[in-house]
Order: C-alpha cells, then sequence, then structure tokens
C-alpha cells in the first residue's frame, strides 16, 4: 500500500472525474487526501481515522497496554527485589517475600504479553495486595522502593478522602488521574503503573447493620473500588478534579494496573484473638495473663477478619494477595537509626556535612530516641519527630557558628527534649 496526500479527486488532464472511497462508498472533495492500494482501491481520510482507533482500542484491550518488545520492563527476580528493599527497611522478612513474588509475577505476565501479544493458553489474572500492619512499620516505603527499582508510574492515593461519586470530595477515579500525571501523562506508562492506597481501613463500614443514610466515605467508596481493581476502561480528566460532561478525558484500561492496599486496621487483633479462640480466661491481672503469641497476632490475619473489621467480601476478594507487617521492636528501631541507606543518622550528618561540619552522636543517645519511640508508639515514623524536637536548636546554632565537628551528647539531648516537646509527640 502506497500514501500518497497529493492524491486529488482531480487528475492532471483538468477532466474532472468522481473518486468515491472504497470503504465507505463516500464521493471526495475535490482536495481530500486519501491512500490509495492496488487495484485503484481508495481509501479516504476518516476511514483511515476510524481504523486507527479500532486497531489501537483491540491493542489496548488485547495487547495489555504495552506497543512493543522494546517496552517491556527488565524483571528483577523475587530475591533481588527482597535484597533491594533490605538496603531500605528492617525486619518485615514475611512481607518483603510476599510483596517481591507478587511484583514480580504481574510484571512478567505483562512482559510476556508485550513478546507475544497474545493471552497465554492459561489466562493469568493480576493479583492485588493488601498490607496489614501499625503505623510506621514500612508499608509507604516497602511500595515506594520497589516502583524506584522497577522504574515504573508509583502514585499514593489517601484512601480517607474518597467519596462515592456526587458528593462532597475526591471520586475514586481521581486516583488515576494522579497515576497519569506521575506518568508524565503517558497512557502507555499508566496502564502498567502501582497505585498504593493508603489507610484502606478507614473506608470500612461504620456498622455492620443496614442504615438508612448512604455510607457515602465508607461502604460508598469501597463500592466504586470495584470494577477500579478488577479491570476497567475509565474516562479520567488528566489534571485530576471532578468529571465535567465539556471536560476532556483520557480513557484508562486499569486491568494491568497493580493496586497494593495498606492501613494499620486498629483493633482488628480482638477479631483475630476471637476467632483463634486466645483469649484469657480468669481473673489475673492484665499484666499476668499470658495470650499465646499476643506480639505476632497479626500473622495469623486472615479474610474472614477483613470481613469482620467492615470491609464487604467483594473488595476482600479482589485483593488475594493478604500480608502482614510487625510492629517493630527495640533492635529494629535502633537498626532503622543507623543501618538504611536512607538512616536517620545518615541524614543529618549529610545535612550538617553541606554546611562543613563532621557531626557524630554518642551510642547511648540511640537508645533515648529508641526508647521516646516505644514510649509514644509511634514507630519508625516516630523516630525523625523525635529528631527533629532535639535537634531544632543545633541547627539553628550550627550555620551561623560552624565549628569542624560537634558530637551530640545524651545531657545535651535530655536537655532539649524537654516536656512541652514529649508533649506534642504524645498526642500527635
Amino acid at each position: 500500500m502506497e500514501t500518497n496526500d497529493k492524491k486529488h479527486a482531480s487528475n492532471p488532464s483538468g477532466k474532472s472525474r468522481k473518486i468515491t472511497c472504497s470503504f465507505c462508498g463516500r464521493e471526495l472533495s475535490g482536495r481530500e487526501p486519501a491512500v490509495q492500494g492496488s487495484g485503484n482501491a481508495i481509501l479516504c481520510m476518516q476511514c483511515s481515522q476510524l481504523a486507527g482507533k479500532y486497531f489501537e482500542e483491540y491493542r489496548r484491550e488485547y495487547g495489555g497496554g504495552i506497543k512493543s518488545k522494546a517496552e517491556m520492563l527488565k524483571l528483577k527476580e523475587p530475591q533481588v527485589i527482597k535484597h533491594f528493599l533490605d538496603q531500605y527497611v528492617i525486619g518485615q522478612d514475611e512481607a518483603k517475600k510476599v510483596l517481591s513474588v507478587a511484583v514480580y509475577n504481574h510484571y512478567k505476565r505483562l512482559n510476556y504479553w508485550a513478546e507475544h501479544q497474545e493471552e497465554p493458553e492459561t489466562e493469568i489474572e493480576k493479583s492485588n495486595i493488601l498490607m496489614v500492619g501499625p503505623t510506621g512499620t514500612g508499608k509507604t516505603l516497602l511500595v515506594r522502593s520497589i516502583a524506584r527499582l522497577l522504574d515504573v508510574p508509583f502514585c499514593i492515593a489517601d484512601a480517607t478522602v474518597l467519596t462515592e461519586a456526587g458528593y462532597v470530595g475526591e471520586d475514586v477515579d481521581s486516583i488515576l488521574s494522579r497515576l497519569l500525571q506521575a506518568a508524565d501523562f503517558d497512557v502507555t506508562k499508566t496502564e502498567r503503573g502501582i497505585i498504593f492506597i493508603d489507610e484502606i481501613d478507614k473506608i470500612a463500614r461504620k456498622s455492620s447493620n443496614p442504615s438508612i443514610t448512604r455510607d457515602v466515605s465508607g461502604e460508598g467508596v469501597q463500592q466504586a473500588l470495584l470494577k477500579l481493581l478488577e479491570g476497567t476502561e475509565a474516562l479520567v480528566p488528566p489534571q485530576g478534579g471532578r468529571k465535567h460532561p465539556n471536560a476532556e478525558m483520557v480513557k484508562i484500561n486499569t486491568r494491568h494496573i497493580l493496586f497494593i492496599g495498606g492501613g494499620s486496621f486498629d483493633g482488628i487483633e480482638r477479631n483475630i484473638s476471637s476467632r483463634l479462640n486466645r483469649m484469657a480466661i480468669g481473673y489475673k491481672k492484665d499484666n499476668e495473663r499470658t495470650r499465646t503469641g499476643e506480639d505476632e497476632i497479626l500473622r495469623y490475619v486472615a479474610p474472614q477478619d477483613l470481613r469482620a473489621y467492615g470491609l464487604i467480601p467483594e473488595l476482600v476478594g479482589r485483593f488475594p494477595v493478604l500480608t502482614h507487617l510487625e510492629e517493630l521492636d527495640r533492635d529494629a528501631l535502633r537498626s532503622i537509626l543507623t543501618e538504611p541507606k536512607n538512616a536517620l543518622v545518615r541524614q543529618y550528618r549529610k545535612l550538617f556535612e553541606m554546611d562543613g561540619v563532621a557531626l557524630e552522636f554518642e551510642p547511648a543517645v540511640y537508645d533515648f530516641i529508641v526508647d521516646k519511640a516505644l514510649e509514644f508508639k509511634l514507630g519508625a515514623r516516630g523516630l525523625r519527630g523525635i529528631m527533629e524536637a532535639m535537634m531544632t536548636d543545633l541547627m539553628y546554632k550550627i550555620p551561623s557558628e560552624k565549628p569542624r565537628s560537634y558530637v551530640v551528647t545524651l545531657g545535651y539531648v535530655r536537655e532539649h527534649f524537654g516536656k512541652t516537646v514529649a508533649e506534642k509527640l504524645k498526642n500527635s
């Protein structure tokens, strides 16, 4: 087939002759471009655009959203992914293994479609992931690290601001707009990205009993998420915000977008203990009771516990991979301060190094910080707040005084970590 935009309805001799499209039968105007094939077949511009749209939709539906082998991801084996996560997240070995395997299988499936452009004989569905764990245990950091390793678009959506369509708040489709923006408005990249839905436990049903009012920020959001998680073609505004009839829309197929949910699910331990029949019996004091595995009860979390907490069965079923994150103990918190590539101590040393100051800490300071984090039950996220509180005065003075080195002592920390600061952190 040969394309010639200079082929017109009039011939060089000046004698007009009728030229019609071989596809739709429409008579072409005098200067309308057309495509001429073998046997004097003519294809008009409108039919060629229509054919292009059809093949594009076909590719999106059956080609996995990937155009060619050049767009295939360089897969990382599960052990490689876990080793990378070990550099940034301390502990949580079980959660790292589950995430590494699930992410590897998901993108291995996409690469298969990119190479063969066809469905395998055995259809492999995507496996969305749900992480349950206390605040500050590394849920967000795990997902962000995986997205950075694979170099795929990634966004974080806060479930607390989502409401049912038509009510004050953000529509569920708005999280696709964020992923589209993270992919620089490339639809193909968007359709193989990762969306982390944080605080997903906050959209649990308020009550197990039917209500006469609409639960627009709870069960209503869960219902709206169902199709999005399973796979649908959604029309989203590129710049976010509410949908308008005359607004520009972008079609995004969520069939191959990996959704990862995370939440603290505060109080779910009671549901797990009740199901396992592990509640203590007797008249002993609370500190004398011996509940088996109380500190590791989350490792027994199951879908029925999530349903009892307030998630509808349809939503739980769309998160087939369920894992937990353990609460961080003293040793883990101390390691977080010094060992990872993004360790807090390394960050502060780098900040002072930019001013030409060598910063050091007494080992006893680490124990003080860990004790406060355990006391306030803030997890790893609370470590930064504690360090900021005790380092503010030092960061205020050092840039002007510019000493060659400075050692943070336990006495300095106790002096500058006053009761007011402790109360703020405790109530945060």
